[in-house]
């Protein structure tokens, strides 16, 4: 009998050692935090053998994960961590997005993938979590989620017969919404250089007049002004009617001929400063600016809009636009009426920045295709 039982202790030991050496827990970690504004954002963490157990993210098949590889397979990763994972407030979806800027981190010796995500959900109401990943390659696996900031809570665990759970946070603010909507309008615009460009390549011309075939400065600032404000009045107009119409889904086109189409329009401006086709630029400006106006949506879409409050989302991005652009124009223009006066400016400087911006729009053209 003591024999016996010294060998059942060392078999069950020995199931024990091997179990622990062969199966690493399947674990994924979500920290995250809703601000006043109805933004959930978190770092989600995930193991990089889940990764490849679910959608295979090792490339070669030769048992080594490299960057290269996990770039490369990045968009079949994003869409599949996007459909596992839903936010939602108030019964009503939140725009999730995962950020490209990923980390690598390990626990437990296991190397792990750090995915920031965002997600624009309503300010009021019960946020809720819905999660299945991994759960058809392992049923054990679990989604540790931390709330940073609730003070003194242990972590909640999501898993294959707990796949959702409610948080209930706090009301938002409607203002502190607005304000963080007008302050990424500005954003937008000041770092859309094809947007600049065109709008550059519109006013570094209404500085001057064409009198036989040549381009000679405008004495009268008046003139000057009260072009600078046709041209900015009708940019304003035209993107504003089509950022509010494809950012409340009345009108859909592919982002990438958008994209393609707003570089063609630059160069096109651009072109016209050198060989002047269309005189009127208000219309040639209210025209493209169309397609401009889809291009700040598509900016807006990735921000997500929040479903209880979409008009007020879409009026702070298009005055933060606006915003924008008006301190682009007060930069601008008054450096150009200096500069129109000079010979140099208005027969070459003109032309050369135009065949510049050409040159950019058509290398922009090339990479969108």
């Amino acid at each position: 009998m003591k024999n016996f039982i010294s060998l059942l202790i060392s078999l069950l030991l020995l199931c024990i050692t091997n179990t622990s050496q062969a199966h690493q827990l399947s674990t994924a970690y979500l920290n995250g935090s809703v601000d006043s504004t109805g933004v959930f954002k978190g770092d989600w963490q995930v193991r990089l053998y889940d990764l490849e157990q679910a959608i295979g993210v090792d490339i070669d098949g030769d048992g080594q994960l490299r960057w290269q590889e996990l770039q490369s397979r990045a968009q079949i990763v994003t869409q599949y961590l996007q459909h596992h994972l839903q936010i939602s407030r108030n019964n009503k979806n939140c725009t999730l997005a995962i950020a490209e800027n990923w980390q690598v981190d390990s626990h437990f010796n296991e190397g792990y993938l750090v995915l920031p995500l965002r997600a624009q959900c309503p300010i009021n109401g019960v946020v809720r979590i819905n999660y299945s990943a991994f759960f058809d390659v392992d049923s054990q696996h679990k989604l540790l989620l931390s709330m940073s900031n609730e003070k003194n809570s242990s972590p909640r665990i999501l898993s294959d017969t707990n796949r959702s759970l409610n948080l209930h946070e706090g009301a938002g603010s409607r203002f502190a919404t607005f304000k963080e909507f007008v302050t990424q309008g500005v954003v937008h615009i000041w770092i859309g250089f094809d947007h600049i460009l065109f709008l550059l390549s519109l006013l570094v011309s209404c500085v001057l007049i064409r009198k036989h075939h040549y381009s000679h400065d405008n004495p009268n600032i008046k003139e000057v002004v009260v072009q600078a404000t046709w041209i900015v009045t009708a940019f304003t107009l035209a993107h504003s009617i089509t950022l509010t119409a494809t950012a409340l889904n009345w009108i859909h086109l592919p982002s990438r001929w958008v994209e393609v189409g707003i570089a063609i329009t630059v160069a096109l401006a651009a072109l016209n400063n050198i060989f002047p086709m269309v005189k009127r630029l208000g219309w040639l400006t209210f025209g493209f600016g169309l397609l401009h106006g889809m291009g700040f949506a598509g900016a807006l879409g990735e921000l997500g809009l929040p479903a209880d409050q979409q008009a007020l989302t879409v009026l702070a991005f298009n005055l933060g636009v606006e915003i924008g652009q008006m301190f682009i124009v007060i930069l601008v223009l008054p450096l150009l009426i200096l500069l129109r006066k000079h010979f140099l400016y208005a027969r070459y400087s003109m032309t050369g920045l135009s065949a510049i911006i050409v040159l950019l729009a058509v290398q922009w053209t090339l990479q969108r295709i």
